[in-house]
């Protein structure tokens, strides 16, 4: 399986309260966060498969910052981009709006936040697919 760096896009349908382990409980308005991770792991990309399992509740166990908004039930997975065998993290996750949650996923990194936020799906997608387009410098990135 190929890794690469990935962009969860998660749709939070109605006002929200989160707890997210160390970084206490935030409450996340309505509308569309990104979530850009890394998955060179031997699993690569099935990371992602993991993550749509625990916003369907398929799955319980949460191990990253991204599980606790997952989890949720006002959250659903809306898509996924995904740039192939690009580390490219800490780039595309810089270049978003941040979304108000300091060091949300990036407790490996030095980066003030892996999660964006936006109230508007378009909007969160060209900017996400245009970090992605940059920073990886080639078009092999897919959304599904």
């Amino acid at each position: 399986m190929t890794g690469g760096t990935y962009t969860l896009l998660i749709a939070v349908h109605e006002r929200a309260e989160i707890e997210v382990g160390a970084l206490g409980v935030h409450a996340l308005d309505p509308g569309w966060y990104a979530y850009t991770g890394s998955a060179f792991g031997p699993g690569g990309f099935s990371r992602v498969e993991r993550h749509r399992e625990l916003a369907r509740g398929d799955r319980v166990v949460r191990h990253w910052h991204v599980d606790s908004l997952l989890c949720h039930g006002a959250s659903s997975v809306g898509g996924v981009v995904r740039s192939p065998g690009a580390d490219i993290e800490c780039s595309v996750a810089g270049s978003l709006p941040h979304a108000g949650i300091a060091g949300f996923g990036a407790s490996d990194c030095s980066c003030r936040s892996h999660l964006a936020y936006d109230r508007s799906a378009g909007a969160l997608l060209r900017a996400v697919s245009r970090a992605h387009g940059t920073f990886s410098g080639f078009e092999n990135r897919t959304l599904d």
